[in-house]
């Protein structure tokens, strides 16, 4: 008998991605296409809905459903995706019944991060540790809480949102529509302008640029890291800046969840060895005294793959109980 299979799609405010998952963790294919989120919610999910066709293909029998994981806040009761800050005009989307009756296949919906820290805790850097915080560092930032060797949710489903915890009241505008949130420093986005302002105020030809061939809208975290690698300075205050801010917020988490280990994912957590020891140091620095010896902060093993295997594992694993899922 052949292993159970489920589409697994990771929907980020700059791409999505799907793969053809099995039971035991393996991804047999993927596909990925450009999010295209300025265009809105229905072109969103037209561009999620050909990667599901293009996977499915002639297996369509063979999977035993679709799992999602989406920015935002996802209800518990039937897959409801609310006010994701890095889509525009989404407001309260019923994601999991439109893909649900588009396919005719249950259909299970999780917060993106939440996937992603399932996908750690049963295959990557959190098999076996039974309490961490995950967090997703891309075009946003998002957590999620792995506790007692489960996803807690809270009441609403709207737990683990670091990204959206303030560090400075008087700091930039975040997309949630706050200020000074951890995202609106240490996000894509943010990192990207604060190096082309900095360039700006240096009024020097950084190696930064020489990375872009001049083109300011070229610069992303990456560019940076190559950069700060190669012994731009500039490159380097920036991610040190940006790894210390994020020590903050995760310091003042363990302090509340009194948990001795963080995992970071996602786009960036890439990032070179020194904005780890960037992040460590400002976690020392600020985490309860009884709390330093133990605390750890690690990079997660996944790769771009979590998204995908975490929610795939919401359809393939009966231990996980997903936020909305939506039967046909």
């Amino acid at each position: 008998m052949s292993e159970e299979l489920a589409i697994g799609v990771d929907l980020g405010g700059t791409t999505v991605k799907a793969g053809i998952v099995t039971a035991g963790g393996n991804i047999l294919q993927t596909k990925s296409v450009s999010t295209q989120a300025e265009h809105g919610p229905s072109a969103v999910i037209e561009r999620i809905e050909k990667l599901i066709s293009e996977l499915l293909g002639e297996q369509h029998n063979e999977v035993a459903g679709i799992g999602i994981g989406s920015p935002g806040v996802v209800t518990l009761d039937g897959g409801m995706v609310k006010y994701p800050p890095n889509l525009p005009g989404w407001t309260e989307i019923p994601l999991g019944e439109v893909l649900a009756r588009k396919f005719d296949l249950p259909v299970a919906v999780e917060n993106d991060a939440n996937a992603a820290a399932i996908a750690e805790s049963r295959f990557g850097a959190g098999k076996g540790e039974p309490n961490f915080l995950f967090i997703i560092w891309g075009t946003g930032v998002g957590g999620g809480i792995i506790m007692d060797g489960k996803i807690y949710r809270g009441p609403s489903g709207g737990a683990g949102e670091i990204g959206h915890m303030t560090i400075d009241p008087d700091g930039p505008l975040c997309n949630c529509g706050n200020r000074g949130c951890v995202e609106a420093f240490v996000g894509q986005r943010y990192l990207s302008q604060r190096a082309i302002e900095r360039i700006g105020e240096a009024r020097q030809q950084e190696k930064i640029l020489e990375l872009v061939n001049g083109n300011l809208d070229r610069i992303e975290p990456a560019v940076l890291s190559a950069a700060a690698e190669a012994g731009d300075i500039l490159a380097r205050e920036i991610l040190i800046e940006a790894g210390t801010k994020l020590g903050i917020a995760i310091a003042s988490a363990l302090n509340l969840l009194d948990f001795r280990l963080v995992i970071i994912g996602g786009g960036i957590s890439a990032a070179p060895e020194f904005v780890y020891e960037a992040i460590r140091t400002s976690v020392r620095e600020r985490v309860l005294t009884p709390l330093k010896p133990e605390a750890r902060v690690i990079r997660a093993t996944l790769g771009n793959m979590a998204g995908i295997l975490g929610a795939a594992a919401l359809i393939l694993d009966p231990t996980v109980s997903p936020s909305g899922r939506v039967k046909t």
